[in-house]
């Protein structure tokens, strides 16, 4: 499945048998130990990672030398867990809590001004990013 856009809303299907659903040990928010924020936090991180608890820096940095192609998941993975702001092709830019990456995706939380979202997206969108 080609995905370029990933929201809170399909994120559980993308993940596959491993995700736990509703009425499963470790489902969604309620029930123990599974969704962000909940004890037990995003499934299969390290640790049982949670959405972070404090919001992101307050300033937006200056974007980087953009690039022509995609970004290199061995490079972001260098954000693991770290605070990055991130300019996607679109325009579009935020802060990200990245949690994961994959060969072509990365997974993490995004703040949306008032607190942190689950989060993923294609690599292939991303054009630039920094990490703090």
């Amino acid at each position: 499945m080609d995905v370029s856009y990933v929201d809170s809303y399909s994120y559980p299907r993308l993940l596959g048998p491993q995700f736990p659903f509703p009425g499963s040990p470790g489902g969604f928010p309620g029930s123990p130990g599974g969704f962000p924020g909940s004890p037990g936090g995003f499934p299969g991180s390290p640790g049982g990672q949670q959405a972070p608890t404090a919001p992101p820096p307050a300033f937006i940095p200056q974007q980087q030398t953009a690039t022509p192609f995609a970004v290199d998941p061995g490079a972001i993975s260098l954000c693991l867990f770290r605070n990055t702001y991130i300019w996607l092709r679109n325009g579009a830019s935020f802060w990200y809590f990245p949690i994961f990456v994959g060969p072509r995706s990365v997974a993490g939380f995004r703040w949306n001004g008032r607190f942190w979202t689950i989060f993923g997206i294609d690599t292939r969108r991303i054009v630039s990013f920094t990490c703090f």
